[in-house]
């Protein structure tokens, strides 16, 4: 009957997860997009454009520097008291520090502090980031079934695409009904204060799931032990130090891909092969589409022939087609543009797909929050928070994209080596991931002391 229960719950989890995850990347990616268009122009007039865009994608690398914060905080207490509860602060986080964005002063209004503001919010959203993913992919990996997990787990993930599709789509429908003037006077606020409608449709909806069930069992194991826990963290360390390892270096192409590919290709089209800003997002928005359609059929993939292959093939097509992505970008054809962006996101979806359940399926219960977010964030701020800087660095040193190709190819070589060195995890019972390691931990940890006060305890 719980079964029962839980497979009927499951779509609703499913639908909460990915519409938080959407508005919460949503909220993630305006802001990229906009360092990419906006923000040199707006916070940082007094540059030449690219130094500018140098600058303005410094404060939306600046953002990453907090994501492992989130990840501990989140992860920590996502461990003890659960993940739903983290999942609503964490939207609200998100969605009040992006809101504010919206009504920011410029630099022409205040000067300096203007830059200052903007990257004291970016850093309240890579906080919140930080703990969304987690919370979000264990929320569902822990209401599904063994054997469809990779499936039903990739659905949160699609949430990046289509956040994605959703910031591009609207600064999109902005620019195109606006004059840049008008644009860079006030419409580019428009976008960042439509996510205080989204966050309140997104509360809405995660406020109707269920607590992972999963989590409560065993919750309630450990506290009829009647033990004292390690600190998730420290168990983490202790106990599942090489998976941290794997799930990093399994990360380094697919960040580094990603940003490179929807984000630093906007300002590349627009300031190097001369597209329109609108140009340039319709290309991000088709690909946005088309990774968001294929993101499921990758999961459903690996659990047919296993986490490990697929990602594989990601990781291997993404460094190769690295190359192949500028020379499309400089044809300055609007169709080799959509190619070289499509392309290279199918590549980045057979890795992001089946990261979810190839990430929770490390980890014990207890402690899975926690590892996977560690995992998942620290290794963001090698990778995603400085490939748009780096990107544009190179660009502006050697005049030439191939050496961002060989830097994009050199993630995808680490991460095959990480994801070589990994145990494939396909069909694994969560239940019984680590269950050892629990009571390894427990066994380790002092017991609690339920000697009544002022009694002596017997020898």
């Amino acid at each position: 009957m719980a079964a029962s229960v839980e497979r009927r719950s499951l779509p609703r989890v499913v639908a909460a997860s990915l519409i938080g995850t959407t508005i919460e990347w949503y909220d993630y990616f305006l802001y990229g997009t906009a360092a990419a268009l906006v923000f040199g122009k707006v916070f940082f007039p007094n540059s030449d454009p690219l130094t500018g865009t140098l600058l303005a994608f410094l404060t939306y690398a600046i953002g990453f520097a907090a994501r492992p914060l989130g990840a501990l905080v989140f992860g920590h207490f996502g461990d003890r008291v659960g993940r739903k509860r983290l999942l609503v602060v964490s939207l609200l986080l998100m969605g009040g520090s992006t809101t504010l964005i919206g009504v920011l002063p410029t630099y022409s209004s205040i000067g300096a502090a203007a830059p200052v503001l903007l990257t004291v919010l970016r850093l309240v959203q890579g906080f919140a980031l930080g703990g969304e993913w987690g919370g979000a992919v264990l929320l569902v990996s822990e209401h599904g079934d063994q054997r469809r997990r990779g499936f039903w787990a990739s659905w949160p993930q699609g949430g990046a695409p289509a956040g994605n599709l959703l910031a591009a789509g609207v600064l999109s429908l902005m620019t195109a009904v606006q004059s840049d003037a008008a644009f860079l006077a006030w419409g580019w606020r428009v976008p960042f204060l439509l996510s205080a409608v989204l966050v309140g449709v997104g509360m809405w909806i995660r406020l109707a799931v269920d607590e992972s069930p999963l989590f409560q069992a065993a919750l309630a194991a450990q506290k009829n032990r009647k033990t004292v826990e390690q600190p998730p963290l420290v168990a983490v360390l202790r106990h599942h130090w090489r998976e941290v390892l794997v799930a990093m270096g399994a990360r380094m192409a697919e960040n580094i891909s990603y940003y490179v590919m929807t984000t630093f290709v906007l300002a590349y089209a627009v300031s190097h092969a001369h597209f329109s800003k609108q140009t340039a997002l319709n290309a991000v928005l088709i690909g946005s589409a088309i990774q968001f359609a294929l993101i499921p059929l990758f999961g459903a993939l690996s659990d047919r022939v296993g986490r490990k292959p697929v990602y594989l093939v990601g990781a291997v097509g993404v460094g190769v087609w690295a190359f192949v992505f500028f020379g499309l970008v400089d044809t300055k054809s609007f169709p080799a543009l959509v190619v070289a962006v499509t392309v290279g996101l199918v590549f980045h979806s057979a890795m992001y797909a089946p990261q979810a359940a190839f990430f929770s399926e490390m980890f014990a219960t207890r402690m899975r929050y926690s590892g996977a977010s560690i995992g998942a964030q620290f290794s963001s701020v090698a990778a995603g928070a400085p490939a748009p800087l780096i990107a544009t660095a190179l660009l502006k040193d050697y005049g030439s994209p191939t050496p961002i190709a060989a830097y994009v190819a050199a993630a995808a070589a680490l991460t095959v080596l990480a994801v070589l060195c990994a145990h494939e995890t396909k069909g694994q019972d969560l239940a019984e991931t680590g269950a050892e390691t629990d009571a390894e931990t427990d066994a380790e940890a002092p017991a609690a002391d339920t000697t009544p006060v002022g009694k002596p305890a017997t020898a």
